[in-house]
């Protein structure tokens, strides 16, 4: 392990190749291949908020300051990649016990060739999901605990995954009433579902007198119940993920759950958008201007989703400091 005052507890490259994850100068980084040029590209920076150990063991990258942990891995192409998929989240998730960090709020999942079938015949995407899916039941979680996540397609091949963990005690996980949830998916979309809840609040800690709650969004698109609506309409896509992110993050929901906190459309802080065609990325655009305030940090990426039908995800992250 590494001590380092106060770095980045991890550091997430979009951009034109996929490169690590690597420790350099004490702190994980993971290049993914999400920009077709060097100038869509962007850096994505986890802030330290103490010390950091830093260390890899069994191919995944973390980092850890006493208040959160980071994991970052990356599974090279293969032919299928349930065990591959199962494997890398249970070496995540044993480091994360072993290290008392068993609250993982946020998980980002990059998956090459999304929309494929691997060598048996099975989306890849939902081969991904079955592996995941059986490394968290192999930690056996409470639903309540199930992360907000996103998986979308990258530009290369292989999966990159990074997750974000804390203490016990910080985190609640929130659904949407107007979608089923992730986790009790029917059949029809693969042989487990998508181990994943539509959002995660994240209270602060105690000795943070001014500190924010936090929600993070999942990636969110165009679903009521476990349907896709609006086939072939990208803005009526978007104008219903924008309305779910709405219906989540409303008072009366975020009070359901128990919370308080950050709520609506105005609460969010930054946001990122997934678009399948280049084409439509400038009526995205307009239409997220107008949703979200002024100071909302957005950025977009022209990648696979993880329907097919799908034309647009957006997810994000809600405080009100």
């Amino acid at each position: 392990m590494n001590p380092e005052e106060f770095p980045a507890l991890g550091v997430i490259n979009y951009t034109t190749r996929h490169l690590g994850p690597v420790i350099r100068d004490g702190i994980p980084q993971l290049d993914i291949h999400m920009s077709h040029t060097t100038r869509d590209g962007f850096t994505e920076v986890w802030p330290a908020q103490g010390t950091v150990l830093s260390g890899e063991d069994r191919g995944i990258v973390h980092a850890r300051d006493g208040v959160h942990m980071f994991c970052a891995g990356r599974m090279a192409p293969a032919p299928a990649y349930v065990k591959t998929a199962r494997d890398a989240y249970m070496t995540a998730l044993d480091l994360l016990a072993s290290a008392g960090y068993t609250d993982v709020f946020r998980v980002w999942n990059v998956i090459g060739r999304i929309n494929d079938d691997n060598a048996e015949g099975l989306e890849i995407y939902r081969d991904f999901c079955r592996g995941r899916a059986e490394a968290f039941e192999a930690c056996a979680p409470e639903t309540s605990q199930i992360p907000a996540a996103s998986g979308v397609g990258a530009l290369g091949e292989g999966i990159s995954f990074y997750l974000l963990a804390a203490r016990p005690g910080r985190t609640t996980s929130i659904e949407n009433p107007l979608q089923v949830p992730a986790y009790r998916y029917p059949v029809r979309y693969g042989p487990k579902s998508p181990t994943f809840a539509r959002a995660t609040h994240l209270r602060p800690r105690p000795a943070e007198a001014n500190g924010a709650d936090r929600i993070y969004v999942s990636g969110t698109a165009a679903i009521r119940g476990h349907e896709s609506l609006h086939i072939g309409d990208v803005e009526a896509q978007c104008r219903m993920s924008l309305a779910n992110i709405a219906r989540l993050l409303a008072p009366g929901n975020i009070t359901r759950h128990g919370l308080s906190g950050p709520a609506g459309l105005t609460s969010m802080r930054q946001a990122r958008v997934y678009v399948r065609e280049q084409a439509d990325i400038p009526l995205v655009r307009r239409l997220c201007h107008e949703a979200f305030p002024a100071a909302t940090d957005i950025s977009f990426l022209n990648v696979d989703l993880c329907r097919r039908e799908l034309l647009v995800e957006i997810e994000g992250i809600a405080h009100d400091q």
